[in-house]
């Protein structure tokens, strides 16, 4: 795979993150924040756009991942039993029973990006050594999200105020790595040619954009 064919959809890509970290930084605006559902929404466009091998399955694994996403956060959200107490704020947009909509597609986007990279460095191997990578992958972009997530008022854990630094509980990496692992082996048997290196930067231009908050911003 020429990755000079993906030259435009990535440099694309990393404009918006720069703008993302210029506008968390400075900071642009005080609401800079509520663009993160735009955002999602864009990049994810994107990618699945710049995907040369797209195909109805693709299109279907994607589906199934948004809305077993969706399910899984109503569930724990309204239950509190999956990933600890918690509830959502206003800044990832418009909700349904207390959940985001965009939720799903962040899911979708995750699964993506790391079933891609997990393909991409072992392939031929075991579906389940993938899977587990994958699941991986997942769970330490969300410990550099979650310290960012009170903050900007993504989500809050308990009683924890709004704009606060918060501390996610076991439980939640526990059950975020289990789900993760569960979709990455569905999305490899029903895509095992997936690779796509646009969603892989986009991954890696998430974690960078949640690690420079951390390191540089709250």
């Amino acid at each position: 795979m020429q990755i000079a064919q993906f030259l435009t959809p990535i440099r694309v890509l990393i404009i918006l993150y720069i703008v993302g970290i210029a506008g968390v930084t400075i900071p642009l605006h005080d609401q800079f924040m509520l663009l993160t559902p735009l955002n999602l929404l864009t990049t994810f466009f994107i990618a699945v756009w710049a995907d040369k091998n797209k195909s109805a399955r693709l299109y279907l694994a994607l589906g199934i991942c948004y809305l077993s996403g969706l399910i899984i956060e109503l569930v724990g959200v309204q239950s509190g039993v999956l990933f600890g107490e918690y509830s959502y704020g206003a800044t990832l947009g418009p909700k349904i029973w207390g959940t985001p909509l965009i939720i799903g597609v962040n899911w979708a986007m995750l699964v993506y990006g790391t079933a891609s990279i997990s393909n991409k460095l072992f392939l031929n191997k075991n579906i389940l050594l993938r899977a587990a990578f994958a699941a991986t992958l997942m769970v330490a972009l969300d410990v550099l999200i979650e310290p960012v997530a009170g903050y900007y008022d993504f989500w809050r854990w308990s009683d924890a105020p709004i704009n606060a630094l918060i501390v996610a509980p076991i439980q939640n990496y526990t059950t975020w790595w289990i789900a993760a692992f569960i979709l990455n082996i569905l999305f490899l048997k029903m895509v095992p040619e997936l690779k796509n290196v646009v969603i892989e930067v986009l991954f890696y231009l998430q974690s960078v954009f949640f690690g420079w908050i951390i390191l540089f911003v709250i």
